[in-house]
């Protein structure tokens, strides 16, 4: 196995498997993801241009994949109000419990929408760079990053959110 391919997974597998949780709403999907990107991206290892950075490939197969994954799916499953597998907010200290209700909120939005908040937040992607993973345009990326949002403000407990006016003052924004 190629020594750089296998130093790649070791140094950044798991940033990619937390963005595949987000992007897929559970953990055993995106382990899933993760080894089916990883996979794919070995298949072309030794055409990428040596210097540079894979992860930009990793992440548009995932996204991709996912897509594709979700399109083959999407009649069959049936959506739940809470998320199987994930500890309950009272076994857990506030920070976890604040990041499972944002977790149980990013799943209960639209395929899309979920995309479009997991790359610019998480990965921290700018539009353009969304726009093109999503096959979509700049403007669409808006759109469905601030109904996330507004979905995320409303499923979220109300304690949770933080005001603007606070973020801004405190430099949480």
């Amino acid at each position: 196995m190629d020594a750089d391919f296998v130093e790649f997974v070791r140094r950044r597998g798991d940033h990619h498997l937390r963005t595949a949780v987000l992007l897929t709403g559970d953990w055993h999907a995106a382990e899933d993801l993760v080894q089916t990107g990883l996979g794919k991206l070995y298949k072309v290892w030794h055409r990428l241009d040596t210097g540079s950075e894979p992860d930009a490939y990793l992440r548009r197969i995932l996204v991709n994949t996912h897509r594709s994954w979700w399109r083959a799916r999407w009649r069959r499953e049936i959506p739940r109000a809470e998320h199987p597998g994930l500890p309950s907010a009272e076994d857990l200290g506030e920070t976890r419990a604040v990041a499972e209700d944002v977790r149980n909120a990013l799943a209960r939005l639209p395929a899309r929408q979920r995309t479009a908040l997991v790359l610019r937040f998480f990965a921290d992607l700018p539009e353009a760079e969304v726009a093109d993973l999503m096959g979509c345009s700049v403007g669409t990326v808006k759109s469905h990053t601030h109904r996330g949002l507004q979905a995320m403000r409303r499923l979220i407990s109300p304690g949770l959110v933080v005001n603007h006016a606070e973020a801004e003052g405190s430099g949480l924004r």
